[in-house]
């Protein structure tokens, strides 16, 4: 709500994953409630057209990806259309309309899970992406919200470089992006959004934070398996400074993550740079977004479980970078930052992209205009 207040968007998507929370059949009650108090409260009293979809169907193995995803529009913004990817056509937002349980058979939006093979290992993933298109002032973009498959363990992640973690995230994110821009409908700019689960290189990390320390593996004595890895200071009484295990990361200094946002972090942050001929992204000026504690007093405190990183992202097509309105002068227009930093907010912190679309920005990159004369 304080960021709403702040920024007075006009036009607001918000792009949630794991909607109902890890024990999804139990909560999953509580989220139509919050929905309901959510567009009746007194901060969204303005926006007097809304569209919800939550994915909801837990019982639905085969499509189950607990996203939802809000779309606010506020009663000063006149003709606003949303696609109908079934009838081609876009439409009029009128009212205020909420979709959840099997979005499969609503022609405003796409959605899609992964398939299983994507990521084996995990055998019930819930990594997916949902998509909707919208035209404002004759500018027409997706959005898309989207889910990508986390690292299982760390033990893993920190053999290779890049991790094997790593190659499945860009194998499903350049499968949506192939989506996005398919032959099935007109192309627009798009912004993709969400927990892209994106990683520092592992071994690229751990090799920097522990330069000058000797590493001691530990194996489990019937497997013979490495189950833990010990990085001690050769000298200064041999003080331990990381203990890596499959769900460890335990380093000595969580400064070094906070301290200047994690700005000396940031260069081994990699995984978009495969995809930088395709997607574009502000500088990121806020610290890693995951993983926080979930303790309600340790807001800005990490948990040793995972390496902190920059998991939740918001990107663009390079078109998309047109849309957003320069700033003529020194006011600060275009924010991308993060919301709550001393709040804890479970282990996920909320990013933000906040920005004016330029007026007609959207026309030279496709034929948009014609979206607002149909129905």
């Amino acid at each position: 709500c304080r960021v709403v207040h702040a920024h007075k968007p006009h036009f607001m998507a918000l792009h949630c994953q794991e909607f109902g929370g890890k024990n999804y059949e139990a909560s999953m009650s509580h989220v139509d409630k919050f929905v309901k108090e959510l567009l009746s409260s007194d901060a969204m009293k303005d926006y007097n057209r809304a569209r919800v979809y939550l994915d909801e169907n837990y019982k639905s193995q085969e499509h189950f990806t607990a996203l939802g995803s809000f779309y606010f529009l506020h009663e000063s913004l006149k003709n606003i259309y949303q696609f109908d990817f079934k009838a081609k056509k876009y439409k009029k937002v009128t009212g205020k309309e909420i979709y959840s349980d099997t979005l499969e058979s609503t022609p405003m939006l796409e959605k899609e899970k992964f398939p299983q093979d994507y990521f084996p290992e995990c055998k019930w993933s819930r990594k997916g992406f949902i998509r909707t298109r919208w035209c404002i002032t004759d500018c027409a973009f997706d959005l898309v919200n989207i889910h990508l498959f986390h690292d299982a363990s760390n033990l893993i992640a920190w053999e290779t470089s890049p991790s094997v973690y790593s190659g499945i995230r860009h194998k499903a994110l350049g499968y949506v992006l192939d989506r996005i821009i398919d032959q099935r409908f007109e192309k627009v700019s798009y912004f993709v959004f969400g927990d892209f689960n994106f990683r520092l290189d592992a071994k690229a990390v751990v090799e920097t934070l522990c330069a000058k320390a000797t590493m001691q593996t530990v194996r489990a004595a019937d497997t013979n398996e490495v189950v833990k890895l010990i990085f001690r200071e050769s000298d200064n009484d041999r003080k331990v400074m990381l203990q890596l295990e499959k769900k460890l990361f335990d380093y000595f200094n969580q400064d070094v993550f906070r301290d200047n946002n994690g700005t000396a972090l940031l260069e081994f942050d990699r995984e978009l740079s495969v995809f930088k001929d395709r997607l574009y992204e502000l500088d990121i000026s806020f610290p890693p977004s995951y993983p926080y504690s979930e303790d309600s007093s340790q807001g800005k405190q990490y948990m040793n479980t995972r390496c902190p990183a920059w998991c939740d992202r918001i990107l663009m097509s390079h078109s998309a970078k047109e849309l957003i309105l320069k700033s003529e002068n020194d006011e600060k227009i275009v924010i991308y930052d993060h919301i709550g930093p001393n709040v804890c907010m479970g282990d996920h912190k909320p990013v933000f992209l906040s920005f004016r679309i330029a007026a007609g920005a959207g026309k030279p990159i496709a034929n948009v205009h014609k979206c607002c004369v149909v129905q």
